[in-house]
């Protein structure tokens, strides 16, 4: 009759509920949150982000002047336009050819692009070109006829500049490549800001930075702030399917979440080395019987050079105990101790205690009584003088 050794299915699941149970907490956790903060935008030029490279001083200021700012990361927001609405795209992300081309399409009548790629620009802004000279920051006045720019004065501007057309108004540059161009395309008002740092938290009060951000976003009753991220997986138009991973953010992020639990779980899981625990050996073997055993070793593979070292080693050990002699000393040092103290041959005292190896075993037995006859003569010499 066999006995079963594996766990049975209730001790599996007794021993796999909790960490089940901690993963799914973790899991859960993280879908709710991305749930309450789908609707919110986050990070750099964010309009809900309140740190220095956030934008939600402009934000509050936008709707202070009535105008409502929405905040959307998905493309669905940008390409359905309305009425006496403005749309503006922010830097960050990674679109497609196509997605540019359903925001082009789309029935938006102003569009504001933060620091295009050359995508947007030859679909949104066809004419304007990415410069390949950046502008130091500093204060610079507007240089244009534009209103918006007129009306803001000096600003502060710094980073990429853009050529453009003849017909295009082109603002706050160095004569020759501006950092704020605007474009008019198709009964469509195409704004282009090369610089979104005068728009943030940090320099929103600088110059008149705050006037020209209001100036060109709040011309509409309503500004939907599109920051895009990684919308489309289609292929481009050669087939070739380069463009944005075909992984969406909140994939990503459940799979992180997923990592962390498992990694949380192997820790809590995971085999620890405790301290040692003595155990009881099954077979007391005796002293006599080890030293035996392995005398018998030497003597079958004929190891007298180890057997002699053995030997001369524990000779050696009761050497130094009893005459007080340092085990590092120099050999000299203790054959001269020894035959001072014992009236022996120096000679001959260094040969039993440093000798070479015995060249047979009746060498070898030799060896063995000698040093047994000069640590018993050690041993008396030492209590003699311990007594005296």
């Amino acid at each position: 009759m066999s006995t079963p050794v594996g766990r049975s299915v209730g001790e599996g699941w007794r021993a796999l509920r909790i960490p089940l149970l901690a993963t799914a907490v973790i899991v859960l956790g993280v879908v709710v949150l991305m749930v309450l903060t789908a609707a919110r935008t986050s990070g750099p030029f964010s309009p809900d982000s309140a740190e220095g490279s956030g934008a939600k001083a402009l934000a509050t200021l936008l709707e202070d002047h009535g105008v409502q700012v929405t905040g959307t990361e998905n493309l669905d927001d940008a390409v359905g336009s309305g009425a006496d609405r403005a749309l503006l795209i922010g830097p960050s992300g990674n679109l497609s050819s196509s997605d540019w081309r359903r925001i082009d399409a789309s029935g938006w009548e102003h569009l504001i692009l933060v620091r295009p790629g050359r995508e947007a620009l030859e679909t949104l802004a066809p004419g304007i070109e990415n410069a390949s000279s950046t502008l130091p920051a500093g204060s610079r006045s507007p240089g244009c006829d534009l209103p918006a720019a007129l009306k803001a004065g000096t600003v502060t501007v710094r980073g990429t500049t853009y050529t453009a057309p003849r017909q295009a108004q082109s603002c706050y540059g160095d004569g020759i490549n501006s950092t704020l161009v605007r474009i008019e395309r198709a009964g469509r008002t195409v704004d282009v800001v090369g610089t979104q740092q005068s728009f943030t938290n940090a320099e929103l009060a600088d110059d008149g930075n705050a006037a020209l951000a209001l100036n060109l976003l709040g011309t509409h009753s309503e500004l939907v702030w599109y920051l895009p991220q990684y919308e489309s997986s289609d292929f481009d138009d050669a087939g070739t399917g380069d463009g944005p991973p075909l992984i969406p953010p909140d994939v990503r992020y459940i799979a992180w979440a997923l990592a962390f639990a498992v990694f949380v779980v192997a820790l809590w899981r995971g085999r620890r080395l405790g301290p040692v625990v003595p155990e009881p050996l099954p077979v007391v073997v005796h002293a006599a019987e080890t030293t035996e055993g392995r005398a018998r070793l030497y003597r079958r593979s004929r190891a007298r050079d180890r057997a002699a070292a053995a030997l001369r080693e524990s000779a050696l050990g009761k050497i130094y105990k009893v005459h007080g002699i340092p085990r590092r000393a120099d050999p000299t040092a203790v054959v001269s101790a020894l035959a001072a103290r014992t009236s022996l041959d120096p000679a001959m005292l260094y040969d039993i205690l440093y000798g070479g190896p015995p060249v047979d075993d009746a060498a070898l037995i030799s060896l063995s009584d000698a040093l047994q006859v000069l640590t018993q003569e050690v041993a008396r010499d030492g209590g003699s003088t311990t007594d005296r």
